[in-house]
């Protein structure tokens, strides 16, 4: 099974991720819901513990947000607020089951395993567009029109974000974090350099620029300015 843990707290992270993968599952963790929410729409899980009070996102946004985009994965809230007002509220949010805090593993576990046995609709995309710009996740390829992009893992990774999040702004911070993994910034201008190169590949002698800055704020991808 592969499961997804969305958890800001590193001990209840290493507690949950730990047991986990002692009983054979495969698990990634993320440490804040705008992390969570981009993994869990770029890849395939079987189950998601997701934390409902967390940075950047919380896990009430977060669930409606991949709602919306139709991912379908199994959700269990973990959290703190355990009233029943709390309870349907994050069932109505389109979370599938809600577990109070402090909890038993073995408990979760079983929780864990049910939510995997129910028969889920999820389509995984495999093939991103934006106006003429393709990529393929599965072949690893990107196209423009009839012309092939050749592109550095980086770069892929990099412009990968931002067709997942096209139309929308993508800020630095989130690029750091989803393309380097890192949560922290390194002072350096590593972002502003590889985005030069990807517009180079993507945008140069097209006809219309799809990669726009935002100033103050990051980059979008869209076919208007």
């Amino acid at each position: 099974m592969k499961v997804l843990v969305i958890e800001d707290d590193a001990e209840t992270a290493a507690y949950i991720v730990n047991g986990l993968r002692e009983h054979g599952h495969v698990v990634d963790h993320a440490v804040n819901g705008r992390e969570g929410l981009f993994m869990a729409g770029a890849n395939s899980y079987d189950v998601a513990i997701i934390d409902r009070m967390l940075p950047k996102l919380d896990g009430l946004s977060l669930v409606k947000r991949l709602r919306e985009e139709g991912v379908g994965t199994p959700m269990l809230f973990l959290t703190n607020l355990g009233g029943i007002d709390d309870r349907v509220e994050g069932l109505d949010a389109g979370g599938d089951d809600y577990l109070v805090k402090p909890f038993a593993f073995s408990e979760l576990l079983a929780r864990v395993n049910a939510l995997a046995r129910r028969p889920t609709l999820t389509v995984v995309e495999t093939v991103l567009r934006c106006a003429d710009l393709e990529m393929d996740l599965l072949k690893r390829s990107v196209s423009r029109g009839n012309r092939e992009i050749e592109l550095q893992p980086r770069e892929f990774k990099l412009l990968e974000c931002l067709m997942r999040y096209a139309g929308r702004v993508v800020t630095r911070t989130m690029l750091l974090e989803m393309v380097w993994e890192f949560h922290f910034d390194p002072r350096t201008n590593i972002v502003e350099t590889h985005m030069s190169r990807l517009r180079a590949k993507v945008d140069r002698g097209f006809g219309c620029e799809l990669i726009h800055t935002i100033r103050g704020s990051g980059y979008s991808l869209r076919a208007q300015s």
